[in-house]
């Protein structure tokens, strides 16, 4: 079996690169990170009818970032880009659409955290919870509605280790080197934000 059929290795691989960038102290590319969150997103496809929308935005994002990257080449240049033009909060900026990207990974690494500790096959309390915290204070009641009776068509672990062509001992190593390596991508992003006095929370 190639690397090429391994979606959740190819995931934990691409954000150790990014969180050897990090700890390096070198300016985390456009390119490198958008590309790693592409990687991503098999995940929501994954866990299919519940995070379609979530799926839909953060491909749409990812894909902006992407385009971004022709052209700027850092996350701080694009930021910085934004501030000058005055134009951070505004619908479809590059600033607007990392920040939900960066959700998009946070909600993966809450989810993976929950499924290692997980007992049983259920991926419901796991997604429940990771949707809960991350992404519900942003939706409207709908959304949230939608998502909750999207829950009840979630595939079970089993079927979704099926899907990533893992066993439960593999999966749990690629998940937990996922959760470490996004959670140093994260606090970068995140400081990034913070640091202009932007605020994350938007």
């Amino acid at each position: 079996m190639t690397d090429g059929d391994k979606p959740l290795r190819r995931i934990a691989e691409s954000f150790k690169d990014l969180a050897a960038t990090v700890n390096s102290n070198a300016d985390l590319e456009v390119g490198p990170f958008s590309s790693a969150c592409s990687n991503v997103s098999v995940l929501f496809k994954c866990l299919g009818i519940a995070f379609k929308f979530a799926e839909l935005d953060y491909v749409a994002k990812v894909n902006d970032l992407s385009e971004a990257s022709k052209s700027i080449s850092s996350l701080q240049a694009m930021l910085d880009r934004d501030v000058q033009k005055n134009r951070v909060r505004v619908a479809g900026s590059h600033s607007r659409n990392l920040l939900r990207v960066k959700r998009g990974i946070d909600m993966v690494k809450l989810l993976f955290e929950k499924i290692i500790v997980a007992e049983g096959n259920s991926l419901k309390d796991p997604a429940s919870v990771a949707y809960g915290q991350v992404f519900g204070p942003h939706h409207g009641w709908a959304v949230r509605k939608a998502v909750a009776a999207g829950m009840y068509t979630l595939p079970t672990k089993s079927q979704l280790l099926r899907m990533l062509n893992e066993d439960e001992a593999s999966a749990r190593i690629h998940m937990q080197n996922y959760v470490s390596a996004s959670a140093l991508v994260i606090q970068y992003v995140e400081k990034l934000f913070l640091s202009r006095e932007l605020g994350i929370d938007w």
